[in-house]
């Protein structure tokens, strides 16, 4: 009998996932309906079924009916399951796919599904057919957005070193083939890789990478840009080859009488004080700040200096 061929089947479908949405019948009849929180636009999702018949009392005339509240989701085959009945125990997996269309604008979109099952009495008398109606929320985004964050000071001095730092999101989907180029200007050295690659980055994951570029000995006497070229490319999720880049600028100013590296190294002129560790990251800061450290500094020792007496 095909209840009992069906018993306990479930096909499981590819590319399912999201959100679950679980609803209890009349009878006891317990559905699970899984679909994709999101997709993209031009895509193909699949939404799957899994119904079990917990009750007593046969069901038959089982019926699932797909309709897209705005043609956003179109059928790909059919918009329907049916099952012709369901005994005891029985239970019965399928799916349905729907082609997103490219006309659809993105944010969220319903797709409505309309439940219906005849319950039949002590398995001898059939009773009015049961309807209700559930409601599918999926939202739909625009091609799959990949970005660029870059991280430079806004303005950087002649004869020293600073980070280069990127990072790379891919926030819709998982990526492969990914190659990362930093392009720099030509009188601008980079310490570390400008040419990086990764077979997969994935969905959400956001992968850095940390460099130092190293700027000219020769002192500079105004200020001008320097523009850094950040190029990704990488295929996605339906194999197509795609490309990102950002340009970003810092400023190379004349130093300052006084700067203070991250690593408690101090620029006085062209005398670089470095007590503790070798020349690393610089920031340029004003001579009236370090001075009103190194005040503070000061009065904090001489305060302790007043308690010990």
């Amino acid at each position: 009998m095909i209840p009992l061929f069906l018993m306990g089947i479930f096909a499981l479908v590819p590319y399912v996932y999201g959100e679950t949405i679980n609803q209890s019948m009349e009878g006891s009849m317990d559905i699970q309906i899984t679909h994709p929180d999101e997709s993209i636009i031009g895509r193909t999702i699949s939404i799957s079924i899994l119904i079990k018949n917990n009750g007593w009392e046969d069901k038959k005339d089982i019926s699932f009916v797909f309709t897209s509240q705005d043609n956003a989701l179109i059928p790909v085959s059919n918009n329907n399951i049916t099952i012709e009945k369901l005994s005891q125990g029985g239970s019965f997996g399928g799916n349905v796919d729907f082609k997103i269309s490219s006309d659809s604008n993105p944010g969220i979109h319903f797709l409505n599904l309309k439940y219906s099952q005849i319950l039949v009495s002590n398995n001898k008398e059939p009773q009015q057919s049961t309807v209700r109606d559930i409601a599918i929320p999926i939202m739909l985004k625009k091609e799959p957005s990949v970005i660029i964050h870059t991280n430079t000071p806004e303005a950087v001095f002649s004869n020293a070193e600073f980070p280069f730092i990127v990072e790379i999101i891919s926030k819709d989907v998982e990526i492969k083939n990914v190659n990362i180029e930093i392009i720099p200007p030509k009188d601008i050295q980079f310490r570390g890789e400008i040419s990086h690659s990764f077979s997969t980055i994935q969905k959400n994951s956001p992968v850095t990478i940390i460099s130092r570029i190293i700027t000219p000995i020769k002192e500079v006497n105004s200020e001008y840009k320097l523009p850094f070229e950040v190029i990704v490319t990488y295929t996605d999720d339906i194999g197509e080859e795609r490309k990102e880049s950002q340009i970003v600028s810092t400023v190379l100013r004349p130093r300052t009488f006084m700067e203070l590296t991250t690593d408690g190294g101090i620029w006085i002129g062209d005398f670089f004080i470095a007590p503790y560790v070798s020349l690393g990251t610089i920031i340029g800061i004003p001579a009236g700040a370090i001075i009103s450290l190194l005040i503070r500094k000061n009065q904090k020792s001489t305060k302790r200096k007043l308690k010990k007496k």
